[in-house]
């Protein structure tokens, strides 16, 4: 038809990208039902599980010990995210063959914007297969890709779920509305449970209703503007992206039994410390904030609390301000034993913005001690990257709590290979 919206994207989402890898890399896998764990003990939960996995109702999250409840021949295997970085590099230098990345949408989603001689349903269609063939004889047969081709990026990525594994669906705009009608509105990217049932207060219970909605009361449903503009993306049309700046640095990490006594915990938390620190300074900024949380191995047992900094980038001053969190954490929430740690570094600006009044007399932190701090963070930095991971640290090698696992990765960032060396 001559007016109708033309396809402007493709969204290419690996299809159980961190089992998927594990079973390129080893053969013997493949075929077997698989979860990866953050580390390995029954107690903690699959980070990813192939398709032979999720035949048996294994999904992200399911604890260890229920996925061996529910397959008996399972396979665990501790995570490897350097290995998937670098499958992550391969994957998009394999696409940039074909057509050029928009977008890094995190570690396993990538977007492509699409010229008009590569929009139409035939042309779209040999675009998807000429990505896929490439990526099994370039990366690796076990990597598969669902593909999604729409109006904008937002139904691209809605598209590429609807068929899984290794699918291909594109919605041209005779069929968008008929195809979204049939989903729920949980498929909506950013729609988890407890937006749900505020959706579900207002009213709002099924797809179909808000694409029946003016854009007026899609915002009053949503109670923002991202209502408006959801409804003018789920009826095609294109709108700007809305920038986001970096808000936090952050790292956590899942104990093993040997790491959960306090003392050693703690000294885990001064390496994740640590690290913030190194991003901090490689980011060139500063951070006013610190947060420190944790996980107490009796079931709901949580404790998070932060503190303000003088705009710091220095790993003595973030250590000093985690062990105050610390000794606070111990006396306030009584545990013994942890699961789980975690820091974050907030408030962050420009490290050449900082506000010279934070660093004089009666600061936190004079100037002298800001430049001289920084200065040895910085060395640090410097022999840590040329001999390899904690060369130089600050007392976080005791009883083996240095030996993490390198970074974990948040599906929506993807670490630089040189954090696996710090």
């Amino acid at each position: 038809m001559a007016d109708s919206l033309p396809l402007r994207w493709l969204y290419l989402d690996l299809n159980s990208y961190f089992a998927s890898v594990e079973q390129q890399l080893n053969p013997a896998l493949r075929g077997r039902p698989v979860v990866v764990a953050p580390v390995m003990t029954d107690s903690t939960s699959a980070i990813a599980a192939s398709y032979e996995a999720k035949a048996f109702g294994i999904r992200t999250g399911t604890k260890i010990w229920q996925a061996k409840a529910l397959c008996r021949d399972l396979v665990v295997v501790p995570g490897r995210h350097d290995e998937y970085v670098r499958f992550h590099h391969r994957i998009i230098a394999e696409v940039e063959r074909h057509v050029p990345v928009a977008a890094v949408c995190s570690i396993d989603e990538v977007a492509c914007r699409l010229l008009d001689n590569e929009n139409s349903v035939d042309a779209a269609t040999a675009l998807a297969g000429r990505i896929k063939a490439g990526l099994r004889a370039n990366v690796g047969e076990c990597l598969t890709a669902s593909i999604g081709v729409a109006q904008n990026r937002l139904l691209a990525k809605m598209a590429a779920d609807m068929r899984k594994p290794d699918g291909l669906t594109i919605l041209t705009d005779d069929v968008r509305r008929a195809r979204l009608e049939k989903l729920p509105l949980s498929d909506i990217p950013g729609v988890g449970r407890a937006m749900e049932k505020r959706l579900a207060a207002a009213g709002l219970v099924s797809m179909a209703q808000l694409l029946a909605m003016e854009p007026g009361q899609a915002r009053k449903a949503w109670g923002n503007v991202w209502g408006e503009r959801l409804h003018w993306l789920l009826h095609g049309h294109e709108l700007p992206e809305v920038a986001h700046d970096r808000k936090t640095i952050g790292h956590s990490h899942v104990l093993g039994p040997e790491k959960r006594p306090l003392a050693v915990a703690r000294l885990v938390a001064r390496r994740l410390v640590m690290k913030a620190g190194t991003r901090l300074r490689r980011a060139d900024l500063r951070a006013g904030w610190l947060g420190l949380h944790v996980k107490g191995e009796a079931r709901g047992s949580k404790w998070k609390a932060g503190m303000k900094l003088p705009q710091v980038m220095d790993s003595l001053s973030l250590v000093e301000a985690m062990e105050g969190l610390w000794a606070r954490m111990a006396g306030e929430s009584g545990h013994a034993r942890l699961l789980q740690v975690g820091v974050v570094l907030a408030d962050l600006t420009p490290a050449d913005a900082a506000q010279a009044d934070l660093f004089d007399g009666g600061a936190l932190l004079c100037a002298q001690t800001d430049t001289r701090r920084l200065a040895l963070s910085r060395a640090m930095d410097r022999v840590n990257a040329r001999f390899g991971r904690d060369a130089v640290t600050l007392g976080h090698d005791v009883r083996g709590a240095s030996r993490l696992r390198g970074p974990a990765i948040a599906f929506t960032r993807i670490p630089e290979l040189a954090e696996f060396h710090e």
